[in-house]
């Protein structure tokens, strides 16, 4: 998208040069491409399609072990989310969501509303439809595009570290071709399987505490010293004991998920 937006540029530049014409530019606000574009500003009380949009976009900021509702409606943790994701990027952080917020989250994203540093590519090696899971393909692929989002902030937490999802969502055939538990989220198509080059699996697992990751399994954990496991389950279950990270019940996980 920028290097598209570079060469309109420059060959806008050539065109008036070419013909000595000089255009007035006024300013014009950020537009989110071929993606969702707010109208207006949000602030506590807003509520609707926007808000949840929004939402969807800062699902990555809800604080150490909460995760963000995507219920439309902006309330006290809706506000606390944009406020987290104004102060990452420098921003006032008055949890209001207006043109700079805006500005800043249309930067972040692709045209099929992806975060730029992910893919829904990358989070199905499995098939192209996303089909064949323990939901609706359309259910499966809007998962997708949470997690990616709180993938986003975590890539962003420790540094704009380059983050590989080695597992995104898998259909019945893929999960049971590798193994994977009858239960497990990967089915749901918001779970990824994580390594990092620069980053350890611990590192990775400890900041994935504060990005709204509520299953998150790591080294120390049966079958997973070879990567870090995050997902959206209902109810939050940690455990990567090498790392210190575990829920407050312990033990294995009711999922069973790989």
């Amino acid at each position: 998208m920028r290097r598209r937006l570079g060469r309109l540029a420059a060959a806008v530049l050539l065109a008036l040069c070419t013909t000595g014409t000089v255009l007035a530019v006024s300013a014009s606000p950020a537009l989110a491409d071929g993606c969702y574009t707010w109208s207006g500003t949000l602030a506590p009380g807003s509520s609707g399609e926007a808000v949840r949009q929004l939402q969807i976009r800062v699902a990555g900021y809800p604080g150490a072990g909460a995760v963000l509702g995507l219920d439309g409606q902006y309330g006290p943790a809706t506000k606390s989310a944009v406020q987290r994701f104004q102060s990452a990027y420098g921003l006032t952080a008055d949890g209001i969501a207006g043109p700079q917020t805006f500005t800043k989250i249309y930067a972040l994203q692709d045209e099929d509303c992806t975060p730029t540093n992910f893919s829904y590519a990358e989070l199905n090696n499995c098939n192209s439809t996303w089909a064949g899971g323990n939901v609706s393909a359309a259910t499966a692929k809007a998962n997708a595009l949470v997690t990616m989002w709180k993938l986003q902030a975590l890539r962003h937490a420790l540094g704009d570290v380059s983050i590989t999802v080695t597992s995104g969502f898998r259909s019945a055939s893929c999960n049971s071709a590798v193994g994977g538990a009858s239960s497990s989220r990967h089915l749901y198509g918001d779970a990824a399987d994580l390594v990092s080059g620069s980053r350890t699996l611990c590192q990775l697992a400890q900041e994935a505490r504060n990005h709204g990751f509520a299953g998150i399994l790591g080294p120390g954990y049966p079958d997973h010293n070879d990567h870090t496991h995050v997902d959206g389950r209902p109810a939050r279950f940690w455990s990567a004991p090498n790392c210190g990270v575990a829920s407050l019940d312990g033990g294995l996980d009711p999922l069973g998920d790989d």
